[in-house]
């Protein structure tokens, strides 16, 4: 069974990277919502910390612009650490169901805003007062359920970053927040040394799958990659929400 499993988890994190290689994003959303499937979201979480921090290290760091986006993002990013850290135990709580079912109505919730055509903008006026609380949201998101994405994705893709930017952006914060619920991780004893291992481990599986996706994107039409890829999520989301209420 443990074989079954590890196996099991390398196929995901494969799976993982290579979304993330195709689209820039998508392994802790991939990774966390499969892995729900197999094992508890508390123990699904400490596995993602090793590649999610190795993937998006270099995503944070490489490119000019990072002095200038810590200046411009570092209140939603301190918010990020402190609502998660606010939220420590949420996840790793005696109700695994419970964890699991807002896991996917997060999942939903995030596919259903990739795959609608609307697009919302936050005014520059607007940042610096809405920045914390979203960051607050998003720290308290990430502690209850293990994903990075609700609110704080769509809330940079608000501001209206150039790509470049918003792919540097999208790096930090996912680094920030890995770190933040690591650290909650750790307290409450689910991060060992023995699933710390097993989650250094999934970078190998995770780093080919990344290196397929990025030859995948020379021949594959991302559109039609991101709108299968909501669908999938969607699925998966309305998955893990329903099984709950069965």
């Amino acid at each position: 069974m443990l074989d079954q499993v590890a196996l099991l988890t390398a196929v995901i994190f494969l799976l993982a990277g290579f979304v993330k290689g195709v689209m820039g994003l998508g392994l802790p959303t991939v990774s966390m919502g499969l892995l729900a499937l197999i094992v508890a979201p508390a123990e699904a979480a400490a596995l993602l910390v090793v590649p999610s921090i190795a993937t998006n290290v270099w995503q944070a760091i490489a490119g000019p612009g990072l002095s200038r986006l810590l200046r411009r993002l570092w209140p939603m990013m301190l918010c990020v650490c402190l609502g998660t850290w606010t939220g420590a135990g949420l996840l790793t709580g005696t109700n695994a169901r419970l964890v699991s079912s807002a896991l996917g109505a997060c999942l939903v919730l995030y596919a259903l805003l990739g795959l609608s055509a609307k697009r919302w903008s936050v005014g520059g006026s607007s940042e610096p007062w809405l920045s914390p609380p979203v960051g607050m949201a998003a720290g308290l998101v990430t502690a209850a359920t293990g994903t990075f994405v609700i609110p704080g994705l769509p809330y940079l893709q608000a501001l209206g970053l150039a790509k470049d930017d918003f792919v540097q952006a999208m790096g930090i914060y996912f680094l920030v927040s890995t770190f933040a619920l690591a650290g909650n991780l750790v307290h409450a004893g689910v991060l060992s040394p023995s699933v710390a291992a097993t989650s250094l481990a999934a970078l190998l599986p995770a780093l080919a799958g990344m290196g397929l996706g990025q030859l995948a994107r020379l021949r594959l039409s991302e559109d039609l990659f991101r709108r299968t890829f909501f669908v999938g999520v969607l699925l998966l989301g309305a998955y893990l929400a329903g099984r709950t209420l069965v």
